[in-house]
C-alpha cells in the first residue's frame, strides 16, 4: 500500500503519518517527488487502518498495491526515479552512454579503449573484471587487477566506470574500484548477492535473466531496493527464445512495459542480444526509440584480438559512428546525448 500526500502537505504532517505507521510494526519508504509526495507502507497491512490513516491531516488517500514489487512499482514514484552515479544521471532527458570492451584483458587494453570511447563522447567505462563464462575453459578475466586497471583507466580519462560482480565475497573491492556495479543476466536471482548489494548502498545496473519475465526482473530490483539502496537502473539484455539468428532476442517491448509498470531507469545491451558487430547499432536504435534511458554496448580496440565476444564488439571507428546514430535517434524522440 502507498499513501499519496496532499500536494500542499508539511514536513510535519508527514512525519506525523510515518510515526503512525511504524508505530504499527510496519516499514516505511519516503518519495518526494517533483508531482507528489508518496510514503510507501511495507509489512502486513492487516494491522494498519486505513480509514484511520485517510482522516489524518495532509494525507490524500490511500492506494493498495497488488504488484510483489512496491518499491520499485510506478505507484511509489509516480513521475519515475532518477539514479546518479557521479555527474551522469540515469532517467533524465540526457541519455546515459557507456562502452568498453567485454573484458578488461591488460592495462594497454583497457586504456586504449578509454581513451577511444571517451574521444567519441562515453560518459562511462564497462569492462569485465571477473566473467561468469559458460565453458570453464573460456577466459575467466583477470579478477581483482581488472578492477583495478578498469579504475586507473577511467580515472586517466576522466570517466565513470561499471563492472560486474559475481560473488558477495568481491563487493568491497568492486566498490572501492567501480562508481557502479554490474549484475549480470545469470545472477539476475542470486538473492543473497541482491541483499548484500542492497545493504551496500552502491549504484547498481540490474540485467535481466535469459529466461525471466518482467515480473521476476522487478522482483529481484525489489531484494535490492528493500535493503534500502534506492540507486537501481535495469538493463534489457535479451533473452532466450526459439530463434537462432541472434545470440539472444532483444526484448524492445519490455522497455515500455517497465516504464509503464515501474519507476525505474532501464537501459538496453545491444551487444548481448546481438551476438553480431553488425546488428548492435539496429537493436540500440529500436532500443532508444521504446524509451530507454541509456545503453551500455562493448567496444575493443582490436575486436580481433578479443578474448572474448570478439564477434560483438565495435572498433574504436565503428563506435564514434554508432554514436552518432544514436544521437539522431534520440533527438527524435526528444531525448539529449
Amino acid at each position: 500500500m502507498i499513501i499519496l500526500m496532499k500536494k500542499d502537505c508539511t514536513k510535519e504532517q508527514i512525519d506525523r503519518v510515518i510515526a503512525a505507521v511504524e508505530g504499527k510494526g510496519l516499514g516505511t519508504n519516503l518519495s518526494v517527488g517533483r508531482q507528489s509526495t508518496v510514503i510507501g507502507v511495507l509489512g502486513d497491512k492487516s494491522r494498519l487502518s486505513t480509514a484511520n490513516i485517510e482522516l489524518m491531516d495532509g494525507v490524500d488517500k490511500c492506494v493498495p498495491i497488488t504488484h510483489t514489487y512496491k518499491l520499485a512499482s510506478r505507484e511509489m514514484v509516480p513521475e519515475g526515479r532518477q539514479v546518479k552515479v557521479g555527474n551522469v544521471t540515469f532517467g533524465s532527458k540526457q541519455l546515459v552512454m557507456i562502452a568498453g570492451p567485454c573484458a578488461v584483458e591488460s592495462e594497454e587494453q583497457i586504456m586504449k579503449a578509454a581513451e577511444g570511447v571517451k574521444a567519441a563522447g562515453a560518459q562511462m567505462l564497462r569492462g569485465g573484471a571477473y566473467k561468469p563464462r559458460t565453458s570453464p575453459y573460456a577466459f575467466q578475466g583477470l579478477g581483482d587487477e581488472g578492477y583495478r586497471l578498469l579504475r586507473k583507466a577511467a580515472d586517466a580519462y576522466g570517466l565513470l566506470c561499471v563492472s560486474e560482480v559475481v560473488d558477495y565475497a568481491d563487493l568491497q573491492i568492486a566498490g572501492e574500484c567501480c562508481d557502479m556495479i554490474q549484475i549480470g543476466a545469470r545472477n539476475m536471482q542470486n538473492f543473497r548477492l541482491l541483499r548484500e548489494i542492497g545493504k551496500s548502498g552502491i549504484p547498481v545496473l540490474l540485467k535481466n535473466g535469459i529466461a525471466s519475465t518482467v515480473e521476476e526482473w522487478l522482483d529481484a530490483a525489489e531484494y535490492i531496493l528493500s535493503e534500502g539502496n534506492q540507486n537501481v537502473v535495469l538493463c534489457e539484455r535479451g533473452i532466450r527464445t526459439f530463434e537462432t539468428a541472434t545470440r539472444n532476442t532483444l526484448d524492445v517491448s519490455a522497455i515500455p512495459v517497465v516504464k509503464e509498470r515501474s519507476s525505474l531507469p532501464v537501459i538496453v545491451d545491444p551487444s548481448h542480444a546481438a551476438g553480431k558487430r553488425s546488428l548492435v547499432q539496429p537493436l540500440a536504435l529500436a532500443g532508444v526509440a521504446a524509451g530507454a534511458d541509456g545503453i551500455i554496448v562493448e567496444v575493443h580496440p582490436d575486436p580481433k584480438q578479443a578474448l572474448s565476444d570478439a564477434a560483438q564488439q565495435l572498433t574504436l571507428e565503428g563506435f564514434a559512428e554508432f554514436r552518432k546514430a544514436v544521437d539522431s535517434v534520440a533527438q527524435a524522440v526528444g531525448r539529449t546525448l
